[in-house]
């Protein structure tokens, strides 16, 4: 294989990542892009799929319901090309009330088997790829994201014991106020009351005068 063929294979799979996308925790492709990446038309991949149900089980395909176009929509968004998702149309421009399939990797290998195209076969090659592409991706970031979570955790228990310390020091405040208040209290008591006259003790003056005239 050449670097041609190697560029192009390359290309091929990180525009198939961008088909690819999340629905009930798992990774899927839409019939119309894989009937696109196979050569066909969705109608007769549907067809296939039809004539063979038995190698399709619910986990190798599943139609999309509401909940999950609206998931899809959500990644729709998300992406940088602009592309947008729109329901498929009858013939009188109405949504139509077929919403459409999606596959899982093993199930888009399954439909490359029951095609019996070459270029279906040849494209799964790189569906495959691409599915194991974005695994090992996601394999590579974990390490990154148990670090993360680590370290999340670390500065959740920092704050819980800065808002213990906090609360603690906030407690001991409030007492210590209390009690500073008290004693302002017990202080303003004291000034408020009246002084009373001390008796004087001894003799005094007059009343030896006094004493000495009777």
């Amino acid at each position: 294989m050449d670097n041609t063929d190697l560029t192009t294979q390359t290309s091929n799979v990180e525009i198939i990542k961008k088909r690819i996308y999340v629905i009930r925790g798992q990774r899927v492709m839409l019939d119309r892009d894989l009937a696109e990446l196979y050569g066909v038309e969705t109608k007769r991949l549907n067809e296939a799929v039809k004539r063979n149900a038995e190698r399709f089980p619910d986990d190798f395909m599943f139609r999309l319901n509401e909940d999950d176009l609206s998931c899809l929509r959500s990644q729709f968004a998300t992406l940088k090309d602009g592309s947008n998702f729109v329901l498929p149309q009858n013939g009188r421009g109405q949504h139509s009330k077929y919403t459409p399939y999606v596959f899982t990797e093993h199930g888009a290998i399954m439909l490359a088997s029951v095609l019996h195209s070459p270029l279906a076969v040849q494209m799964s090659v790189m569906v495959t790829r691409a599915f194991i592409a974005i695994r090992e991706a996601l394999n590579e970031m974990l390490p990154m994201k148990l670090k993360f979570e680590q370290l999340s955790h670390k500065v959740d228990i920092l704050n819980s014991r800065v808002n213990d310390i906090l609360h603690e020091q906030f407690e001991t405040n409030t007492e210590i106020a209390l009690q500073i208040e008290a004693l302002n209290d017990a202080l303003d008591q004291l000034r408020a009351q009246p002084e009373t006259p001390r008796k004087r003790i001894g003799f005094r003056q007059g009343d030896t005068d006094t004493g000495m005239q009777k």
